[in-house]
């Protein structure tokens, strides 16, 4: 293994100067993150909640015309750009790159105080579709966990970036997948979901206990259970899919963890409406496109809902947004689905309510609020599909980027995406081996709204019923996760390179500033030294970014795809 760190004497002292270096004994733990610290960003919505909300308001609609930039680092290496979401503890900023460079760096000035980049096998991350991008890291008790594209689980040491253990979770040369995702940290264990929706792997998620590395428990979203076995027809479940890869959450009442899953494979089938009983994979395919609950000791499967059985368009669950809200005496999750339906649940996932944050949305007419239920579903059969297009598009109508809850206006901020594809599926043959390419059953291509144009939108919504307050429009759809904050403001990264902030009350734009690259990572605040900075990656490149320059032109033609910073704001 090789190892790059450092900790040096001078970033050493500028932390104890800010008077943080008491603090960086403190631990983090589930309680603290639970918290959500108000100086802090210790997981990757901010807190067990999910709001990606931060309570600081130094910066606030007043003010927010003085933000400017206080300190850039660039990590080097970003090929396909950067999509993580940086943590902050005690004054010290921890994020990753690609190819699961990580890096500690003062929260004040950006000084590194550690990097660590993990050696990889470079013959492998090369055939693997979707590599070398990392979303995140996770902290907890002294430790920075990050996952890697070759199967891997490592704890470094919060003070010094040293390996303290790693654990080899997925045989990647024979799968050709990994981990992309962050890790979720939570009463001593460490949760991570293996990438991948289009695989014939069995998309498990993992516990690993977080002291000593040692997988604690595996969970298979795909046929899991004798259950789910029961709905992959002719042995069909060694087609796959199903990776839960992103992080999900920690319901600390229930000792639950939350988490949602990808598509089957193959992605698009070809059984028609008698996808129960014909196609490469007849049945329901549990445990994929679901939301399931977890014991976070064992693993075992407490509960869940399929949102889409058999999916047939990937329009997997797997964002990993669980916001966990209380209203009219009861506890609520809020968990948004790539097809652009938002489902309501109860704690026990029982479905309370589903609406609409997409417009143009025709793989089914309509989700049952009361159930569940796919209505007027839209099913294919080899060959071209027949107008109109499908909608939305593979990128989905919501995408991996995370919204916004502020507890202050009780309005949730989320970014929709409009935008709708041709299809023409493929009868193929069922992979039920592993190879090196994607299992997708389908030649796509990104096309408008029938009678409109691609566009993307920023909702201010009540987060349970769905009623809309504002809206912001985009003439390309942002890619990047969504900030609010106490100081009434709301900030979008969009996908030309310009972060924008608006009004949380009104949607009236306040401040913009032009990073020179799009954004399609994660966007966060925390205070250093009674300082405020709202941080943020941008670079892009990637399996979404990527058809940007062919269907928008204009900048995305020169936007590089192999470049990125960490770029942190704070008051003149």
């Amino acid at each position: 293994m090789k190892r790059q760190w450092r900790f040096s004497f001078l970033a050493a002292a500028a932390v104890a100067a800010l008077g943080t270096s008491s603090a960086l004994a403190q631990t983090v733990d589930t309680a603290r993150i639970e918290a959500g610290g108000q100086n802090d960003w210790l997981t990757y919505h901010g807190s067990y909640k999910s709001y990606h909300y931060s309570p600081l308001a130094q910066i606030n609609a007043s003010n927010v015309g003085n933000l400017s930039v206080a300190w850039m680092h660039i990590p080097g290496r970003s090929t396909r750009g950067l999509q993580s979401t940086p943590l902050v503890a005690d004054g010290v900023l921890y994020y990753t790159g690609s190819y699961s460079r990580t890096f500690a760096l003062n929260g004040a000035t950006g000084e590194v105080i550690w990097s660590y980049f993990p050696e990889l096998d470079e013959a492998l991350i090369a055939r693997q579709t979707h590599s070398p991008y990392n979303r995140g890291a996770a902290i907890g008790e002294g430790k920075v966990y990050v996952g890697t594209m070759d199967g891997r689980l490592i704890a470094l040491d919060m003070k010094s970036g040293k390996v303290m253990w790693e654990t080899k979770l997925i045989d990647s040369q024979k799968l050709t997948v990994g981990f992309t995702g962050a890790p979720l940290y939570a009463k001593g264990t460490v949760v991570i979901g293996s990438q991948g929706g289009e695989w014939p792997g069995r998309g498990p998620i993992f516990g690993v206990d977080a002291t000593t590395g040692k997988k604690k428990w595996e969970f298979l979203t795909v046929a899991g259970t004798d259950e789910a076995m029961k709905t992959w027809g002719n042995d069909s479940w060694r087609t796959g899919g199903g990776g839960g890869w992103m992080p999900g959450t920690f319901d600390s009442e229930t000792n639950t963890i939350l988490w949602g899953t990808a598509n089957p494979a193959p992605l698009y089938d070809w059984s028609g409406a008698d996808y129960k009983t014909q196609g490469a994979r007849p049945g329901d395919n549990l445990y994929t496109t679901s939301v399931i609950a977890l014991d976070i000791e064992t693993g075992k499967l407490k509960s869940y809902h399929q949102e889409l059985p058999h999916d047939a368009w990937d329009f997997d669950s797997a964002v990993g947004e669980f916001l966990m809200l209380e209203r009219d005496g009861q506890k609520l999750v809020v968990h948004p689905n790539k097809s652009g339906f938002v489902f309501v649940y109860d704690r026990g996932l029982a479905v309370k309510n589903v609406w609409r944050l997409v417009e143009n949305i025709n793989f089914v007419k309509d989700i049952n609020p009361k159930t569940g239920e796919l209505i007027g579903r839209r099913d294919f059969t080899a060959g071209k599909v027949e107008s109109p297009p499908l909608c939305p598009y593979i990128g989905g109508g919501i995408s991996w980027n995370g919204g916004s809850y502020n507890p202050k206006t009780g309005l949730y901020y989320k970014i929709g995406q409009e935008w709708c594809m041709t299809l023409e599926v493929q009868k193929t043959t069922p992979v039920v081996a592993p190879q090196v390419q994607l299992n997708i059953g389908a030649d796509f291509k990104i096309a408008p709204p029938p009678g409109g144009e691609i566009y993307g939108h920023l909702d201010a919504r009540d987060p349970i019923t769905g009623a809309k307050k504002w809206e912001v429009r985009f003439p390309e759809p942002p890619i990047a996760s969504v900030l609010s904050t106490a100081g009434n403001l709301v900030f979008v990264p969009d996908a030309r390179g310009v972060v924008h902030a608006y009004d949380a009350e009104s949607g009236t734009e306040l401040w913009n500033h032009n990073n020179g690259t799009g954004h399609q990572g994660g966007i966060i605040s925390y205070s250093v030294g009674g300082k405020q900075y709202i941080a943020m990656t941008a670079g892009f490149g990637g399996m979404l970014s990527d058809d940007y320059a062919a269907t928008f032109g204009g900048v995305y033609k020169s936007m590089p795809r192999d470049d990125g910073a960490l770029i942190v704001y704070s008051l003149k």
